[in-house]
């Protein structure tokens, strides 16, 4: 492994500026977390795949779920506490990523 290896993790650094759900956040941090040791892959399409089980991995449900997600072991306060809106992640969140991969590889 180079010097300059480039992990996922890089990749989520930086936070969007608004969220879909309160459990989003927690969300992005176990993410960043989950891919702190993973180098950055050669085509954006295996990244898409490895953001999908990740997000399957830590919330046990599909990125392409309809309803939003309950996580338990996240903050309950708020209407939406420990709630993961798939559909922020497929539509903003995994766009964002792959954007940022561009600019990177």
């Amino acid at each position: 492994m180079s010097a300059n290896q480039i992990y996922v993790a890089e990749l989520f650094k930086e936070k969007p500026w608004q969220w879909g759900l309160r459990g989003d956040p927690y969300l992005w941090e176990e993410m960043q977390t989950h891919f702190a040791q993973t180098p950055l892959p050669d085509q954006a399409e295996k990244l898409e795949q490895l953001l999908a089980q990740a997000f399957e991995s830590l919330t046990g449900q599909p990125i392409t779920a309809e309803n939003f997600i309950a996580v338990e072991r996240f903050p309950r306060s708020g209407m939406s506490g420990g709630m993961v809106s798939p559909e922020f992640w497929r539509e903003t969140t995994v766009p964002l990523i792959l954007q940022r991969f561009k600019t990177v590889s």
